[in-house]
């Protein structure tokens, strides 16, 4: 029986997204009921993955609504970094932390909270590259494969993946 009927999870995408890390979450998250709305800075356009994989959007940031999703996905990559500086996507990002609603990051992922300013005092994890960010940011950093805190959970790579949906459900069901 799919755990996740009738949610709803909203991911972001752009240019040089990591495959895996967008595709694997969308897919298992289907598998399980949730409706994923993949939204990009712009509607229905095709991004690249960092290994060529492609991905459409279904959606305009600049059209989304935190409060019509259950969650929040994060792909990594070096998406992330270009994301980070669209007002909007640190707007939902600390709209979710703040409804309390879970928010999943991988990766290199962890650039859109610590520049929406919403690591402070949490736990997580993430790629070692962007370690001193965080630390920078406020959070503390463990080298584990998936950590949860409150209503954040975080992974560092694809390798994790499997933990890091596993949890995603568990908090969402």
């Amino acid at each position: 029986m799919a755990q996740l009927n009738g949610k709803r999870v909203l991911m972001f995408v752009d240019n040089i997204y990591e495959d895996l890390e967008l595709w694997y979450p969308k897919l298992r998250l289907t598998e399980e009921g949730a409706e994923v709305v993949v939204a990009g800075p712009e509607a229905d356009t095709q991004f690249s993955g960092k290994n060529g994989y492609p991905c459409r959007s279904d959606a305009a940031i600049k059209d989304i609504s935190a409060k019509d999703f259950d969650a929040l996905v994060i792909p990594g990559g070096f998406a992330p970094d270009k994301l980070r500086r669209d007002e909007k996507v640190l707007a939902l990002t600390k709209e979710f932390q703040q409804d309390g609603k879970p928010l999943a990051h991988i990766c290199h992922a962890g650039w859109i909270p610590i520049s929406a300013g919403i690591m402070n005092g949490f736990q997580c994890t993430s790629t070692p590259a962007i370690k001193d960010d965080l630390t920078n940011a406020g959070a503390s950093w463990v080298n584990q494969e998936v950590v949860v805190d409150r209503n954040q959970i975080s992974s560092r790579n694809p390798n994790d993946l499997p933990a890091f949906c596993r949890e995603i459900i568990r908090m969402m069901a």
